[in-house]
């Protein structure tokens, strides 16, 4: 049979046009007896041809009926048009519209292939196709990543293995892209390999000074409410640390001329370095010169936050060694974006270790950097940032979560394929994302959903195919519905199978069945790295208590003498001399940690493979 030419040939015809109009045909299917090749049963979801003279007009059966037709038993079929093969070439839409009565059957594996574009220059296979699993499914990789795409789910269809799948082809197709992974499960690290660096808490690096006014504001006071006075000072003073550090850097202080700090021109939001000293030692002088006692309590308050902030050890990513080296800016932007690859093209960042009052803020961080960087390179190196649980950083519902993380990622969306910025959502809720990042989602991959919201905002974004979203609450897993820039046609595809090896696994929870009873021994190993993971001491925290009650301090005695003289009074001289502490002995080494049960992971002191840790020389 000669496609595009010729298109009756042995073809099996199942019955004929009875009605038309825009975007459908109706079809009275008189062959309806099942033969032995179940593929070529017309059923909802089959594509069918229509024999229009020398084209192929293609449709989508979207409804089937039982009917008669006179004597004959037989059945109607609704078919949403597609598109039409005209010489031997596929088009999207219908240039001539076919007539009543003209002739209707099943397509052949070479049209199929024709509609789905499979074997195309710049596609990659992701799966097979519902209706014939011996025909590839593809994507155009190009219009896939440039045009922003989403992958739409509910829990436990498998939107994981998806965006594997996904993302290794990108990676396979695209090797000068670098992809960038927003994982807050920490799942994803099996699926690549040495093909990804994996950042989390532990050996990311990012300094707060990266950190604009409002994520900063974000950190220091966790999504509480400010007082006015607070942001106030704040924003005056931190240009002023900034100005403060550009003038002694890389010299000696005492030896430096000083300059007014306002003369560096910087503002709240320059990405350059300060030292929270210097912050802290400005809003002091400011609360020095004040009278109101209202407002020196505000100041008080504010500047014991920072210390709260800056000596928590969960911070540890912000503020551990954040000025050592100067200004590392261009050190943090290498690692986070792989510039260059090096090997690993890709970055995953695991978030499941961060603080949950900073996640937020450390999502807006990178995600404004990475099209920060897109712009003033002027999209020198290709960035895709995919953003997993999407609606937690950019929900439709501007009081539920942090706007500048929205913002960050709404700009990516609108503005980003201009300086090589492009954007990958995947969530199970697409009725909590903003509408206006997700309506710039070109491409999207419908899983199944039940929700009746989630739905209907699918419909609104996908206006062709609204009729074939009929079946997203029916799909099964691995089975997905492909719309727009990156299929050729709406599409239901299977996604490949991935090999265990390479499903992603979450290692931040547990399993729902346990091999055994927790014993004394183990749930104290358990409370142990619970505590080690906020304390600032690498140490469990039973060996540190040990070693504090075994010191030999001795105890206190009152003076002899009948009363205290002045030179021997609180705070006098003599009494500093006559009761100070002696020297505390240096702490013996910590013993062997004890046997860990295996169903625990390692504590977050041995770090796995990392180095072990040097003590965090703060600022």
């Amino acid at each position: 049979m000669h496609t595009g030419e010729n298109h009756s040939g042995a073809r099996r015809i199942l019955g004929r046009v009875i009605t038309l109009s825009g975007s459908r045909a109706g079809v009275a299917l008189t062959d309806i007896s099942r033969s032995a090749d179940e593929q070529s049963h017309p059923t909802v979801g089959k594509f069918l041809g229509i024999l229009n003279g020398q084209m192929l007009t293609i449709g989508m059966i979207s409804d089937v009926a039982e009917s008669e037709f006179g004597q004959a038993h037989g059945a109607t079929a609704q078919l949403d048009l597609i598109g039409e093969i005209r010489q031997g070439r596929f088009q999207r839409g219908v240039g001539q519209y076919p007539g009543i009565g003209d002739p209707v059957g099943m397509l052949s594996d070479r049209e199929l292939r024709l509609a789905y574009g499979a074997g195309e220059q710049g596609t990659a296979e992701i799966g097979t196709l519902q209706q014939d699993p011996t025909v590839p499914a593809s994507v155009r990789i190009d219009d896939l990543i440039s045009k922003h795409f989403a992958l739409l789910g509910t829990t436990g269809v498998g939107k994981s293995n998806g965006v594997t799948i996904i993302l290794r082809q990108i990676l396979a197709t695209r090797p000068d892209l670098r992809v960038f992974l927003i994982d807050p499960h920490n799942e994803y690290a099996p699926s690549f390999g040495d093909r990804a660096q994996v950042l989390n808490p532990r050996n990311l690096r990012l300094p707060f000074w990266l950190f604009n006014f409002d994520e900063t504001l974000d950190v220091i006071f966790g999504g509480r409410a400010m007082i006015d006075e607070e942001v106030e000072v704040l924003a005056e003073v931190i240009p002023l640390a900034k100005g403060a550090y550009l003038q002694y850097r890389n010299a000696d202080r005492s030896m430096m001329k000083r300059r007014d700090p306002r003369s560096a021109g910087f503002t709240v939001d320059t990405p350059v370095p300060y030292r929270i000293e210097d912050l802290m030692t400005l809003i002091d002088e400011r609360m020095g010169r004040l009278e109101n006692r209202s407002s020196r309590t505000v100041f008080s308050k504010l500047l014991g936050r920072l210390q709260t902030v800056r000596n928590d050890p969960r911070y540890g990513f912000m503020f551990d060694n954040a000025n050592l080296g100067g200004d590392t800016m261009a050190e943090v932007l290498s690692q986070l974006f792989r510039l260059p690859a090096n090997g690993k093209p890709m970055t995953i960042m695991q978030m499941a270790g961060f603080p949950t009052e900073v996640v937020n803020a450390v999502v807006s961080v990178l995600a404004r950097m990475a099209f920060d960087f897109g712009l003033w390179s002027e999209g020198i190196s290709p960035q895709l940032f995919v953003c997993e649980e999407a609606h937690r950083y950019a929900p439709a519902d501007k009081t539920g979560g942090f706007e500048p993380s929205a913002r960050a990622l709404a700009r990516i969306a609108k503005e980003g394929r201009k300086y090589g910025v492009y954007l990958g959502l995947i969530t199970q809720r697409p009725a909590e994302i903003d509408p206006t990042i997700i309506s710039q989602c070109n491409t999207l991959f419908v899983m199944r959903m039940s929700n009746e919201r989630d739905q209907a905002l699918i419909r609104s974004a996908v206006a062709d195919a609204g009729n074939l979203l009929k079946f997203v609450p029916s799909l099964g897993p691995r089975e997905v519905f492909a719309f727009g820039a990156g299929v050729a046609v709406p599409t239901r595809l299977t996604f490949s199978y991935l090999p265990p090896e390479l499903r992603p696994s979450s290692d931040a929870g547990g399993a729902t069945h346990g091999g055994m009873t927790p014993s004394r021994e183990l749930i104290g190993s358990v409370i142990d790295r619970w505590r080690s993971a906020t304390s600032s001491n690498q140490r469990p925290v039973a060996t540190m208590a040990e070693d504090i009650f075994d010191l030999d301090v001795p105890s206190y005695e009152p003076p002899r003498t009948a009363g205290p003289g002045p030179a021997q009074a609180p705070g006098g001289e003599a009494y500093r001399r006559d009761h100070a502490a002696p020297p505390l002995a240096p702490a013996a080494p910590p013993p062997a940690p004890p046997l860990r049960s295996s169903i625990l992971k390692k504590p977050l002191d041995a770090g796995g493979t990392w180095p072990a840790p040097t003590p965090p020389r703060r600022w």
